[in-house]
């Protein structure tokens, strides 16, 4: 907001609020209505002849029918008639409210009280509603002002900050995939092009070093394989010249050889393994888990609100909290990507020691011919073409499956893809 509109609203505020305030002061004044003396006397004087009727009254509530409000009293100060819960019923309270106190007589002898309700403090507060209504105004039109430049702040300075700020925890904690969006008519706008071609330069970078370390880490695997081929050879051949040895030099130097290569068989092993751990990030560790925790997974992992249906019965299985958590985050976000469609959970028990999980989507699932192929390593189905992905999720979900003692297998149903989970029952 430009400065001069800014002072323009402030000038037609002070200007509003001086009009107002003079209008509402020179309203009139408000002068206090008291009782009327002769309607008192002529309402006294109708009490006195029907006392004996009024006397027998208990606490009976009456509708005013003059111009004032009252409470009628004997003299043992029991209640026999009132207007309003709020009259004084007793004389020090009367007394204390300014009330006008008259005495009751027949035949000479008082015998009670007629409490008329003094007005005034009602009148006074009617008379300063003018002030109080002028501050309502003034306050109001002040509040008005405030939340019309508050929302100006929030959608033209705060919001933006926030979302780049967003934008900004989102680079930090890896996520390149989503966009920020471009809005130049808040006061970051022409920031938030130049922020986006850093996401898109950043996210191609990352792309290519992923890109490189797994083809490195692939390397490595596959040499690791090929090498444990001669080595074997080499152990096979010592194997052979040990029975033919003539000496024990000879069966010693053998021996040793023999030693070596199945040393180098284990290290060759090791690397492979560890090789292919970190590439599948596999390490699974087993414990007793609660169905209500899968429960929670689920919910956790479906960040996109797709899932429109959940049935877990209770159960104790065998899993790494860990690795399933990972297995049931890969299945839905695979769904997000691939189908896009509402996703329904379900389960139950096979053969009662295993529990079922099962994860359907809707998006047409995949060539029957494909169906046993896409949980191999580096495969995928042809509904897959034009999507980012290496063809390891559902690879290395089925090895995490199996490495806890369960399983992972996909079928086609009649709408999409369906993803069963098979865990042990504790």
């Amino acid at each position: 907001m430009k400065t001069r509109y800014l002072l323009i609203y402030i000038i037609l505020f002070i200007a509003l609020s001086a009009i107002i305030c003079i209008k509402i002061a020179g309203g009139g004044d408000s002068r206090a209505q008291e009782a009327d003396a002769t309607e008192i006397n002529r309402f006294l004087q109708s009490i006195e002849r029907d006392w004996t009727d009024i006397s027998g009254k208990d606490r009976e509530y009456m509708e005013r029918e003059g111009s004032f409000d009252y409470c009628i009293i004997d003299n043992s100060s029991k209640v026999l008639m009132f207007t309003r819960e709020d009259v004084a019923d007793t004389i020090p309270a009367a007394t204390v409210h300014y009330d006008i106190i008259r005495d009751i007589e027949v035949d000479g002898k008082t015998v009670g009280k007629l409490i008329i309700y003094n007005p005034s403090e009602e009148l006074k507060r009617k008379e300063s509603g003018n002030y109080a209504l002028m501050a309502a105004v003034m306050l109001s039109g002040a509040l008005l002002f405030i939340i019309f430049y508050s929302v100006y702040i929030e959608r033209r300075v705060i919001s933006p900050f926030k979302k780049m700020k967003q934008f900004a925890v989102r680079i930090a904690s890896g996520n390149l995939d989503t966009p920020l969006e471009m809005d130049k008519g808040n006061i970051f706008g022409d920031f938030t092009e130049a922020f986006d071609i850093m996401r898109e330069e950043l996210k191609a970078s990352r792309d290519r070093e992923e890109a490189a370390v797994k083809s490195r880490k692939e390397l490595v695997a596959e040499l690791s394989h090929d090498i444990k081929t001669p080595v074997a050879s080499i152990k096979a051949m010592a194997d052979v010249m040990s029975l033919t040895a003539k000496d024990d030099l000879e069966k010693d130097t053998i021996a040793a050889i023999n030693g070596k290569a199945d040393q180098i068989d284990k290290l060759i092993s090791n690397l492979f393994h560890a090789t292919l751990e970190e590439l599948e990030q596999l390490e699974v560790h087993t414990e007793e888990v609660s169905s209500t925790e899968l429960l929670q997974m689920i919910r956790e992992a479906d960040y996109m609100k797709k899932i429109s249906g959940i049935d877990i019965k209770d159960a104790v299985v065998i899993s790494d909290p860990l690795r399933i958590n990972q297995v049931i985050s890969n299945i839905i976000s695979n769904s997000y990507k691939y189908a896009g469609t509402d996703i329904t959970v379900s389960s139950g028990f096979e053969n009662d020691n295993c529990y079922i999980l099962e994860i359907a989507d809707k998006g047409g699932g995949v060539p029957d011919n494909e169906i046993d192929i896409i949980t191999e390593k580096f495969k995928r189905g042809s509904n897959a073409k034009g999507k980012d992905g290496s063809g390891l999720g559902l690879y290395i979900s089925r090895y995490l499956m199996e490495k806890m003692g369960g399983g992972l297998v996909c079928e086609n149903n009649a709408e999409g893809l369906t993803v069963i989970i098979r865990i042990p029952v504790a």
